[in-house]
């Protein structure tokens, strides 16, 4: 009896302690408020660009409640203060705070604090990020790449679709290991659905929606024919313990759709996904799957049409972002679009930009004959985004086409000479990890067998970058010749 006593009152102890050390409202269950910190660009960037600090705070509470918000750098004190708010909250209601600090100066391994102090206690979080010195705005680096969970043509990916439909779910985490081990730290899920249709070419509802889910969608149960149940959670679950970040594909509803009923779709599926997986840190930002022309109206003929598809994206965006700051505040929407004819959406892009976080185009490599060159389509672009505070990214493309359209990892050589010579981008993502890359240990390799030569190239690059950053070296890779393996 004496023993079970003595039982009740240690329990009674560390629940009266937990309390205490959670200052109170965590013990209040739905009362606590929903903080999140987030950085444009994550992890490792250079000393020439500037960082964007979002915080994101939702007060799930029926109450009004005053909320002290302070952004430190490197240690919660006075010194260390970036930005301060005080702001008031009722019931229900979000708010993002932004403060922007220019990297210079920076150099090594930072952490960025967020903390929130309300009447009852304080809750706080943070991130980490390394700035390198650099005489550009690139890392010189891929920092991150797309997944596709299959890939969307049969013909593009006919070296490794079959191999990649029975990938596991530890295999997906073991492909993320293998990216991590090479910097590629950022992770872009390419779609969450798969549906093959073309915007005006179909009559797609939200209602009679009919494609098929890559996860465990409770909105659209049809699902897609692969092993793993439920990458994006073996995907997430890995990133979190690796410190990696994942943007996670919104779509597809249909290609190049920006349609009010595609945006309805959009909505409902961007809110199944938060619910579902918001809790991971890991969590980065929501990726709009369908993609663009650069002209930001594909291949509509009419300037009424024209018009129509430069209203709708601009719509769209606008729409999207105002819905998910209602549970998601701070959190960040990307879009991915080619970089050709770009200056025939030039009166379009100020508007998309305006609510569009993130652009991260593609295809600089392959600019057609007559229009700009790829160096000239990338200033453009970043002045428009600079102009409205928009974020570029570079979408560099890892891949060849074969003669019948099949991709085929394309050489060292060409990737580094993209990496050196469009230096204006912020964050350098590649399309794609699976079925270009593959480590030369992986239980499955995914793809022919030049993947895993690709894989080994551009580990020798990215250990040589990163060893000369730690030297305080200048990161340029002038003299880097690609080890063969």
């Amino acid at each position: 009896m004496r023993d079970s006593l003595m039982k009740k009152i240690c329990l009674r102890y560390i629940a009266a302690v937990w309390c205490l050390v959670t200052a109170s409202g965590i013990c209040r269950g739905a009362d606590i408020p929903h903080i999140d910190l987030t950085l444009i660009p994550p992890g490792r960037v250079t000393d020439k660009i500037d960082l964007d600090i979002r915080a994101g705070i939702v007060n799930r509470s029926t109450d009004s409640v005053e909320y002290k918000v302070g952004i430190y750098l490197n240690g919660e004190s006075a010194e260390n203060l970036l930005s301060f708010d005080r702001i008031t909250l009722p019931g229900g209601e979000t708010r993002e705070l932004r403060f922007t600090l220019p990297t210079a100066g920076l150099n090594g391994d930072n952490r960025m604090i967020l903390s929130v102090t309300r009447p009852d206690g304080l809750i706080r979080t943070e991130k980490k990020f390394t700035v390198m010195p650099s005489d550009i705005r690139s890392t010189r680096l891929i920092d991150g790449a797309w997944i596709g969970l299959y890939h969307w043509s049969e013909e593009e990916g006919k070296h490794w679709n079959e191999d990649i439909r029975q990938m596991t779910c530890d295999q997906w985490r073991e492909m993320v290991r293998s990216m991590h081990e090479i910097g590629m730290d950022a992770i872009v899920l390419q779609e969450l659905f798969r549906n093959q249709a073309y915007v005006g070419a179909h009559d797609i509802t939200v209602e009679n929606y009919s494609g098929k889910a890559f996860y465990p969608s409770k909105l659209y149960p049809n699902r897609m024919d692969i092993i793993c149940d439920d990458p994006v959670e073996a995907i997430l679950s890995e990133c979190d313990s690796l410190g990696m970040t994942v943007m996670i594909g919104v779509g597809m509803f249909a290609w190049f759709d920006f349609t009010p009923e595609s945006l309805d779709w959009h909505k409902a599926v961007a809110r199944e996904l938060w619910d579902m997986y918001g809790h991971h840190p890991s969590f980065y930002a929501f990726y709009i799957s369908e993609e663009c022309a650069g002209n930001l109206y594909n291949n509509e003929t009419t300037p009424l049409m024209q018009l129509r598809r430069h209203k709708e994206i601009a719509d769209f965006f606008r729409e999207f972002k105002k819905y998910t700051a209602t549970f998601a505040p701070g959190k960040p929407v990307m879009l991915a679009t080619n970089s050709m004819e770009v200056l025939k959406g030039a009166n379009a892009y100020p508007a998309m930009l305006q609510n569009l976080d993130i652009l991260c185009p593609f295809g600089f490599a392959r600019m057609p004959q007559g229009d700009l060159t790829g160096k000239e389509a990338a200033n453009t672009l970043q002045r428009w985004c600079d102009e409205v505070g928009a974020h570029l990214w570079f979408d560099l493309e890892a891949f060849l086409f074969n003669p019948d359209s099949s991709l085929y990892p394309r050489p060292i050589e060409e990737i580094i000479d993209d990496l050196n010579s469009l230096d204006n981008f912020e964050k350098v993502f590649c399309y794609q990890f699976p079925g270009v890359f593959n480590h030369p240990e992986a239980s499955r390799r995914v793809g022919e067998k030049r993947t895993v030569d690709l894989y080994i190239a551009y580990r020798n690059y990215y250990h040589w970058v990163t060893s000369r950053q730690r030297d305080n070296a200048s990161n340029t890779p002038d003299l880097y010749i690609p080890i063969k393996r």
